[in-house]
């Protein structure tokens, strides 16, 4: 773990010493109406955000228009809200959490001047779902929760923008990096290097951890944001991340604006704006149990980060990797995971397709065919005293934490990271 982010994790400490309390009576009001917003959480929070772009639709150049689209955004949203308030008596059985919403805020420029427009939105579309349900005096004890939820992340946010500005390469905001070198690493994802525009040294990371991208000008009315996981090694002097285009899968989900304007429309020596490293699903990099790295599709990037890194830094201690994709077109890194597991004697790598060509059947080029489950996790993996890693699809790695529990693999060295929400797999 890195200076800063040990750093950050003090800071959350500290924080949680100090948090405002609630007023008793209105703390039991909390409990007792915490069912009821549990229920229409989802509902309460696709209003809020309906709400919210109405009254200030300059936020929609923050939040991601794709995962309100599908839901995503909303439930996170709700289920994030929930888990607060259920917790606000003692924050520290949520820290994890509470980590995990503050990088990504840190990493998407939220600011303390967005918590109260948040705020007035939400009660209000509390107060509109739940009608003549939500009293005033219900609203008025929900908005002093909100105050000391917004407390801790303001405050929590306000030390972890001064790390990551004043550590060595840090810098606040966005910062421009040019596009070296952009390689296609399968018919899907294609690879971009990043070097700083001003020449000067970049800040430090931990293998899993992402950047944020921004793009302007590119044929929308708003800014859009999104997240990448770092895919190479955080001892160079570029920042890579590989990247999926995401196709439309029907009607109702549009293309990835900014997957398709990536691959189709940039190029080498273009100018991308990047957010400093953050993320809290990072390796444990001074662990000597042997590492287990699973992943689905896109899933790879920051396993290999986690694989190129360990290699380098660890280069005795035992990997398995496991992919698993649609077949070899979709197959970023194959060659470079296959070269590693040649070099080196404690790199074990094993690959399932989902749906095999031909010629994958001709060149025998995968190890099982099917899907992820418990008994190929035992049959590639000879031991449960490991770490393991994964990251995928949702429904990729539902299988994969189910599998493991099973397996009986203690939740101390089960690790995994979501693509876009709040959520967990249980």
């Amino acid at each position: 773990m890195s200076k800063a982010n040990l750093q950050d994790k003090q800071g959350w400490q500290e924080v949680l010493k100090t948090v405002k309390t609630l007023d008793p009576h209105k703390l039991e009001i909390i409990k007792t109406t915490l069912p009821i917003v549990k229920e229409h959480g989802e509902a309460i929070t696709k209003h809020f955000y309906k709400r919210m772009f109405k009254q200030h639709p300059e936020l929609l150049n923050i939040f991601n228009q794709t995962h309100q689209m599908t839901g995503h955004q909303p439930k996170a949203l709700a289920d994030a809200v929930y888990g607060a308030a259920a917790n606000i008596e003692d924050f520290s059985k949520i820290m994890p959490v509470l980590e995990r919403i503050g990088e990504k805020h840190r990493s998407l420029q939220i600011k303390p001047e967005h918590y109260p427009i948040v705020g007035e939105n939400l009660l209000g579309a509390i107060k509109e779902v739940l009608g003549d349900a939500a009293t005033n005096e219900i609203i008025d004890a929900w908005a002093d929760a909100y105050e000391v939820i917004s407390d801790v992340f303001i405050r929590m946010e306000d030390r972890m923008y001064k790390t990551t500005e004043t550590m060595p390469g840090g810098w606040a905001g966005f910062r421009d990096f040019v596009v070296d070198k952009k390689v296609q690493e399968s018919d899907v994802i294609t690879s971009f290097y990043l070097k700083p525009k001003d020449g000067k040294e970049i800040a430090v990371f931990i293998p899993g951890q992402y950047i944020t991208v921004k793009m302007d000008g590119i044929g929308e009315e708003y800014t859009h944001l999104r997240q990448y996981s770092l895919s190479d090694s955080p001892d160079l002097d570029y920042y890579r991340i590989s990247v999926k285009r995401e196709d439309s899968k029907d009607q109702t989900i549009p293309a990835g604006i900014v997957s398709s304007y990536l691959h189709s429309h940039v190029k080498e020596g273009d100018i991308i704006p990047i957010t400093a490293p953050a993320g809290d699903f990072y390796l444990d990099i001074k662990s000597t149990l042997p590492l287990v790295l699973i992943s689905g599709g896109v899933g790879l990037t920051p396993m290999m980060c986690m694989l190129n890194t360990t290699v380098k830094e660890n280069p005795n201690r035992e990997i398995y990797y496991i992919h698993a994709a649609i077949n070899s077109k979709l197959h970023a890194f194959k060659n470079h995971v296959n070269d590693l597991a040649a070099e080196h004697k404690n790199v074990k790598s094993f690959v399932i397709y989902e749906q095999p060509t031909d010629q994958d059947r001709e060149m025998n080029n995968f190890d099982n065919e099917g899907y992820i489950s418990l008994e190929l996790l035992q049959q590639f993996i000879p031991t449960k005293e490991a770490d393991f890693y994964f990251c995928g699809p949702e429904p990729f790695m539902r299988v994969v934490n189910k599998s493991l529990k099973q397996w009986g693999i203690p939740e101390e060295h089960i690790h995994y990271e979501f693509f876009g929400s709040f959520g967990n797999l249980e």
